[in-house]
Formats: structure tokens, C-alpha cells, sequence
């Protein structure tokens, strides 16, 4: 086995060969696929928001393959009920014996990478089906609580036009997405592409080029990248400047109601030194923690009506963030 030093030394080079599996299938998206990466070998859920037809479920499909994990997916309706997500208790019978008996029967969450299709369409009740699973990484049925196998990552998606018959996420189960990704559509060229490739009926096969155990093993690896004092504390600035009322940004101030949390500054550290290693830095920097800084924030800012009335987004107010808070 290969020491922990040639391990992590290794890891741009089978990112890009983790790229170029996904690149059979996905044309395009750059930007998402790195926060993707970033968020898998963080070992942390991710929210992808985006219109319906911009491969979303093709690209999160394609990423388990390229890394031998289970794959389940779940088509969230409003008439879902949490058993359907965690599995339910079903009266089965010993024909050998007759005795009848409780057995639990495992829903879709028991796999390694989820994804929960349109999450915004279930109600309350059934979306809180994965706060536990997304948080401690176990499911409680009745008096026994199983363990879900490592690792367990939820990709959920929202459309963010269609608002009708939706249940907006509580800030609660948002706050344990590490990433918002925001789905852009794809550009003249790539689209092109798209409908060349997706048109003659051939369909490519993708290889798995790093394992299950490798990526966790990586996961345990890159969390444990030493920081600097000066770099923590930027990313905690960063998340206390986010709260009205500790912050000396007039933008914040004047359009936020609630600002990120503590779990914001560790997703904002965890996220720069997974994004460091991946580009084959030895330390993050500052303008890594800027480079995640919308996708670890943008869902954590609450906006007051004056700011959906001026329509100021997330990613305005983000921008606002680092441009007001200090880097020395």
C-alpha cells in the first residue's frame, strides 16, 4: 500500500482521470463538477438548483460509476411518506414454520450516493426523513437505529422556476448541504455537442478509476491539511460579517435577515483544502476560501423582503461579503 504522502500526492492526477470518465457522458458544467469534487471528497451533501434537462441526474449518476458506489435516486412527489425513503416494517412469513414476523424492509437511502430528485416537491414530514441520515449518517426505525454504509452523500435538486405545489427547505436541512450549486444552461458549443453526442444511440461506458475505499480513505486524508491561524479566521470572519447583527457591511445590514451559522466557517475551511489538494497545492490559500465562498453561503443567508422585493440575490450579497471583509 502506497504511504499516506504518495496517497495524497496522487490525487490531481486521478481527479483528472475521474474527469475524463466523466466527460464521456457530460458535456460541459466545469464549474459544477469541481464543486461536485469538492463537495464528494469532503465527504459532504451538496444541493444542486437548476432547470429540469441540464443532466443533473446523468452527472451524479456517472460520478458513482466512475467511483463504484451505489446509486439510488428518489423522485420526491407530495404524496411521499418518510417510509418510503427509510424503509418500513413488513409482516413476513416462515413458510418452513408459520411463525410470522416484523422484518425491516431497507428504503432507497441505504446506498452511497442519493439522489433526491426535486426535494422541494415533498412536504416537511418526509423531507425530514433525511435529517438524520444526512447529519449522522443513521436511520431509526421503530426502537433500532441502523448504520448507513460510508460513504453516504445526498445530491439533492431543486427546479427554481416552478414554485407551485413546492415546500421550501427549512434553514435547518439547508444548512446541512455543505454546497449550493447553482445549473447554468449549457453554452452554443456545448449544446451542440450535446445533441451529437446524445443522438446516434451509442452510449459510452465508464470506467471506475478510483475505489470506494480509496475514496474515503482520501476523504479522512484531506481533512487533516494543516491551516493557518490567518486562514481560519478569514473564514470565520467571513461567516460572523454574514449576521446583520455583527456585521459592518451596509448591504448586509440593510437586506438579511439571518446570517450563516458556525457550520458555514468549517465548510468554508473543509472546502478550501479539499479544492487546494485537488489543483495539487500543498496548503489552502485566501482565494481558495474565496472561490467556494457563494456555494457555502449563498443557501445560508436569509433575505428580508426588501431584498426579494429589489431582487438581490444570494450570490449579490455574497459578493458584497467578500469584497467588505479584510484579508490581512
Amino acid at each position: 500500500m502506497a504511504s499516506d504522502a504518495e496517497f495524497f500526492d496522487a490525487l490531481p492526477a486521478r481527479k483528472d482521470a475521474l474527469l475524463s470518465e466523466l466527460r464521456k457522458v457530460v458535456v460541459g458544467q466545469d464549474a459544477v463538477i469541481e464543486q461536485l469534487l469538492i463537495a464528494l471528497f469532503s465527504g459532504e451533501h451538496c444541493l444542486l438548483i437548476g432547470v429540469p434537462g441540464l443532466a443533473k441526474t446523468l452527472l451524479i449518476n456517472t460520478l458513482s460509476q466512475a467511483l463504484g458506489l451505489s446509486f439510488g435516486r428518489v423522485q420526491f412527489t407530495p404524496d411521499m411518506m418518510p417510509s418510503d425513503i427509510t424503509g418500513s416494517e413488513i409482516l413476513q412469513e416462515d413458510k418452513s414454520t408459520g411463525i410470522r414476523e416484523l422484518k425491516f424492509q431497507r428504503g432507497p437511502i441505504f446506498t452511497n450516493l442519493l439522489l433526491a430528485d426535486e426535494i422541494n416537491r415533498t412536504p416537511p414530514k418526509t423531507q425530514a426523513a433525511l435529517l438524520q441520515a444526512m447529519q449522522e449518517r443513521q436511520v431509526t426505525t421503530g426502537r433500532e437505529t441502523l448504520d448507513l454504509s460510508p460513504p453516504f452523500l445526498v445530491f439533492a435538486t431543486q427546479n427554481p422556476i416552478e414554485q407551485e405545489g413546492t415546500y421550501p427547505l427549512p434553514e435547518a436541512q439547508l444548512d446541512r448541504f455543505m454546497f449550493s450549486v447553482n445549473v447554468e444552461y449549457p453554452t452554443e458549443e456545448e449544446e451542440v455537442k450535446i445533441v451529437l453526442q446524445t443522438t446516434v444511440g451509442d452510449a459510452a461506458e465508464v470506467q471506475t478509476v478510483i475505489s470506494q475505499t480509496d475514496l474515503l480513505r482520501y476523504q479522512k486524508l484531506l481533512r487533516q491539511i494543516p491551516v493557518s491561524e490567518k486562514l481560519t479566521r478569514y473564514a470565520v470572519q467571513l461567516a460572523r460579517a454574514s449576521r446583520p447583527s455583527e456585521s459592518t457591511i451596509d448591504a448586509i445590514k440593510e437586506y438579511v435577515h439571518w446570517g450563516a451559522g458556525p457550520r458555514a466557517s468549517q465548510y468554508l475551511i473543509i472546502a478550501a483544502k479539499v479544492r487546494a489538494a485537488l489543483l495539487g497545492h500543498e496548503n489552502p490559500s485566501i482565494e481558495d476560501v474565496k472561490a467556494v465562498a457563494s456555494s457555502v453561503l449563498r443557501h445560508r443567508l436569509v433575505r428580508n423582503f426588501k431584498a426579494e422585493a429589489q431582487n438581490i440575490s444570494g450570490d449579490d450579497l455574497v459578493e458584497q461579503l467578500v469584497r467588505g471583509v479584510p484579508t490581512q
